[in-house]
């Protein structure tokens, strides 16, 4: 299957060549022709050359306004340091191009309001990868939310338990506020947040505790949070790089069932389990029989971009989905900096957390810089 537009495969153009990129390409691989790379861009030559020999790229470019202009892509792909994401997306946008976007999709609320913007303005749509939305299950979560045949949601978990050593931090741009946006709640439990606000919806209120407890970083290596949601579940949120044994783990408690997900980087049908509640074991049965089912991961988000692309629909995640997760995660920090709850809504143009994640600055900034 084709665009629809023009008739011929999606082009698509990839910018940083790095272990991410790879993932992109392996799953464009899988799109049965419904997609093809047109370009790839990186600032280092060889590891540009590496990846179009494994990968079968005819066309390299040092710079994404070469790409731009030599290889006519219909969307880049954006898989650098995020760091780079937002000034990267403003020039595709400005040349009318989609954009799909590795997370973080921005590094504040300022810069993701400063994308929709240039959204706006363009015509082009602007998208963040946010693949585990895209499995079989989640999508039946939020079914059962609308249709209400499992109850009221009233407990949620979402735990992010990675593990990172030391030498990790060794890669100039992670660690750090300025380039990577924050520690964990940032750029690893952004994963299992924003599929627990995709399935829970909007988040009313959150109180948090972040903390610097054993990685040279400037950001936090740990951070915990309880969550209000509108619709009045209360959810416990952990987000770890300290744990050895790993998990990503999601719980949703409804009235009439326990729906569970534990995993690492990706799910299957495997990876889920329900639990009725007594007296409900004959209908939760009959529904979680009824699927649907299947995967997560790139392969099937890349899937929904292309069918969005021959709808003329907007591209999935789209910017107000991802404002939401920021917003809840600059939540999370500035409830963690300031000992205080924090509402949605809160983090206005004002707020020092409103352009930078950092805010007002973490506790330990001072111990850290006598330290160095």
């Amino acid at each position: 299957m084709s665009d629809s537009t023009t008739g011929r495969p999606v082009r698509i153009g990839i910018v940083g060549t790095g272990g991410i990129a790879r993932i992109h390409a392996d799953n464009i691989a899988k799109l049965a022709g419904r997609a093809a790379i047109v370009g790839a861009v990186d600032v280092d030559p060889d590891r540009l050359a590496g990846f179009q020999a494994e990968f079968g790229v005819e066309a390299g470019y040092a710079s994404l306004e070469e790409l731009l202009e030599h290889g006519k892509p219909d969307i880049v792909h954006l898989c650098t340091p995020p760091g780079l994401h937002k000034e990267q997306a403003l020039i595709a946008l400005a040349a009318g191009v989609d954009v799909l976007s590795e997370k973080p999709p921005a590094l504040s609320l300022a810069e993701i309001d400063e994308l929709a913007a240039a959204e706006r303005a363009s015509g082009a749509h602007f998208a963040t990868v946010s693949q585990h939305r895209f499995g079989g299950r989640a999508t039946w979560l939020r079914e059962r939310l609308a249709d209400g045949k499992l109850g009221r949601p009233m407990v949620a978990v979402c735990n992010t338990l990675w593990y990172r050593p030391d030498s990790y931090f060794d890669v100039p741009w992670r660690g750090n506020w300025d380039i990577e946006g924050g520690g964990p709640t940032m750029g690893h439990g952004i994963h299992q947040i924003d599929t627990m606000l995709s399935i829970l919806g909007p988040w009313a209120e959150v109180v948090a505790v972040s903390a610097r407890q054993a990685r040279p970083v400037a950001t936090e290596d740990l951070s915990t949070a309880i969550v209000t949601f509108e619709n009045g579940t209360v959810a416990t949120v952990v987000n770890s790089l300290l744990s050895p044994r790993e998990t990503s783990y999601l719980r949703f408690d409804f009235e009439f069932a326990t729906v569970e997900l534990e995993h690492l980087y990706g799910y299957g049908d495997d990876n889920w389990k329900i639990t009725a509640a007594p007296g409900h074991e004959a209908e939760v049965e009959a529904l979680w029989a009824e699927g649907p089912h299947g995967n997560s991961g790139h392969a099937a988000q890349f899937a929904a971009v292309i069918d969005a692309r021959e709808q003329g629909l907007p591209l999935p995640v789209e910017t107000t989905s991802a404002r939401r997760t920021l917003e809840l995660i600059a939540g999370i920090y500035a409830s963690s900096f300031t000992g205080v709850r924090v509402a949605s809504g809160d983090i206005d143009t004002d707020s020092p957390f409103y352009s930078s994640m950092e805010g007002s600055g973490a506790p330990w900034r001072e111990a850290l810089a006598v330290a160095e």
